[in-house]
């Protein structure tokens, strides 16, 4: 997968890298399993669980060069 942004969509990052979901419990989204919340960009995501969507895509993207 090519580097996340803000605008990828949550069920693709999770699709391509199913370690990526811990870092989306830490931002309290314990419901990855929801259609709705797959459905949801990034930023959406963090928007709705009050975080800071550059530093989780840095996450994200730190975990993908791995």
């Amino acid at each position: 997968m090519t580097e996340i942004t803000k605008d990828t969509i949550i069920g693709d990052i999770l699709d391509a890298c199913p370690k990526a979901a811990p870092l989306f419990m830490e931002i309290g989204m314990h419901c990855l399993g929801c259609p709705a919340s797959r459905g949801e960009t990034v930023e959406q995501a963090c928007t709705v669980h009050g975080t800071d969507a550059d530093e989780l895509v840095k996450k994200i993207n730190e975990l993908l060069a791995e």
